[in-house]
């Protein structure tokens, strides 16, 4: 006797079609599963066989099952075979109408008393779905409202193995849950956090304004009680709403992660990530022995902020470098390679010495020459080089602190950034960028034209500042973002200036 289910396994973000084979012999009563499973779906054959019995579908006599997961050199991994296993053991033994197991994909862990329970990666399995033309797919309740905000295919939620059963035997209609990805968009509620609550820094807001304006990298520097934290919570508000193509982008990374629930189907706001600097590079980047996206990859689409920048081991900051360059991090294991989106807004932190208070006029700094060389070391010329934008933040002065906050700044920042985003669309709408800090070198050649006065001014930074040619090529970009928020055409030279005077580190040198 021979039954067959479809599932699927994830491959980073995308999934696999599986097909999950069960033949039922006589013999001794056994039950092997064969095809790279690993220990959490190998240890499914207790939860099913208690689940079967549970649920009223004995294993009766003497009866062996063997079980395939094809294909056989994919891995599979976690409890979401459960359910496809025990309905190809039933279907094996004709329990199951075998005429509409091949239009659904089924995944889901079992309890031992058959309780369908959550898993990760559901949004995920309704996306391969609809690529493959099946008619829908079967999944525990706790998961159908992340996987029906994908259109065009039908998401049958269950709570219960017995349920799944008789839906499939025509005995019970399960109801497809059915949700609008645009409208959960439209209701993303706003952030609370308004940029008003930041007393004084004026110029550390233009800096946002301007690094949200073209998804620049930024990096304030300034002593302890500045603001600096305060301002990089609130920048998410004054960044252009999430398109579907990027919420359903980012999304994917948290569906894999587990990380959605009943309540939050879709990511609707820009995520914030803030990790601790205690963290690893694989917690950082990814990684594991079986890869997992790591904290920029839930950075996706939104915001990275490193605070306390020099405290990260420099193996984890220098891990940054080539995603931040792609937009893309490639996990390598002898098993192979896969990739996790990383396309993130990076926003560090640190003060500008050990002690915190060099330069602070109210506190006198005890470091040395060299404690202070060592302390800025731990950030290399090249991490530097990818940070667009490197501001001061300076103490805030008691009339700043007392002065009366103008209610809206977010509201009013955010719609200069969308209209500087709206001119970006339109220049780079038959490319595959979003902002200017993706612009290749031909694009900032093509797009980045500057006048006589701003070559000089240019010439005079790389000679006297040693600005790399990365770094010009940056200086490039945040001048055209100027120039966007101006809503002007061309480059001028005060766009020009103003992008060098957010290179404060190089001007150290």
């Amino acid at each position: 006797m021979l039954g067959k289910v479809y599932t699927a396994s994830l491959i980073g973000v995308e999934a696999k079609l599986v097909e999950v084979e069960t033949h039922i012999s006589g013999g001794l009563p056994m039950l092997n599963i064969v095809g790279l499973p690993d220990p959490a779906v190998k240890e499914s054959k207790v939860r099913v066989k208690s689940a079967l019995a549970n649920s009223g579908y004995h294993w009766p006599g003497q009866e062996k099952a063997m079980i395939n997961l094809s294909p056989a050199d994919l891995r599979k991994e976690g409890g979401g075979y459960d359910l496809p296993i025990a309905l190809s053991i039933l279907s094996a033994r004709k329990i199951v109408r075998n005429e509409w197991l091949d239009e659904f994909i089924f995944a889901g862990e079992l309890g031992l008393d058959g309780a369908l329970k959550s898993w990760p990666g559901a949004l995920i399995f309704a996306l391969l779905a609809k690529q493959k033309g099946l008619a829908g797919v079967v999944i525990p309740a706790a998961n159908a409202r992340e996987a029906s905000v994908v259109e065009g295919v039908k998401i049958y939620p269950a709570r219960h193995l017995s349920q799944v059963v008789e839906f499939l035997n025509g005995e019970l209609e399960l109801r497809p849950v059915m949700s609008s990805a645009k409208e959960l968009l439209q209701k993303g509620a706003e952030s609370d956090l308004d940029l008003s609550e930041v007393r004084g820094q004026e110029s550390a807001k233009r800096a946002l304004e301007v690094a949200a304006a073209g998804g620049h990298n930024l990096l304030m520097i300034g002593p302890p009680g500045s603001g600096k934290t305060m301002l990089t919570q609130r920048l998410p508000g004054i960044l252009p709403a999430l398109s579907m193509n990027e919420a359903l982008e980012t999304t994917r990374v948290y569906s894999i992660m587990g990380l959605l629930g009943e309540d939050m189907p879709l990511i609707t706001r820009r995520p914030f990530r803030g990790p601790h600097h205690t963290i690893s590079d694989a917690g950082l980047v990814g990684g594991g022995i079986y890869p997992h996206p790591g904290e920029i990859s839930l950075a996706h689409n939104g915001v990275l902020f490193l605070d306390e920048l020099p405290e990260f081991k420099k193996n984890v900051l220098e891990a940054l470098r080539q995603p931040m360059e792609s937009g893309t991090v490639t996990i390598s294991r002898a098993q192979g390679s896969i990739t996790f989106p990383a396309r993130f807004m990076m926003v560090a932190a640190m003060n500008p010495c050990p002690c915190g208070y060099l330069g602070d006029s109210h506190h006198v700094c005890k470091c040395s020459p060299q404690q202070i060389r060592n302390y800025r070391s731990r950030i290399s010329g090249p991490l530097l080089d990818r940070i667009d934008l490197q501001i001061e933040v300076p103490a805030v002065r008691y009339r700043e602190l007392s002065g009366e906050p103008a209610e809206g700044k977010t509201r009013e920042l955010r719609s200069k950034v969308d209209q500087a985003r709206s001119l970006q669309k339109e220049r780079f709408k038959k490319s595959r960028i979003y902002s200017n800090s993706q612009m290749s070198s031909k694009q900032v050649q093509k797009f980045c034209v500057v006048d006589d006065q701003s070559h000089r001014m240019l010439e005079r930074a790389v000679d006297q500042m040693g600005v790399s040619a990365r770094g010009w090529s940056r200086i490039l970009k945040v001048a055209r973002t100027i120039s966007d928020l101006e809503n002007c055409p061309d480059i001028h030279s005060r766009h020009v200036s103003e992008a060098l005077s957010y290179r404060v580190l190089d001007r150290r040198q």
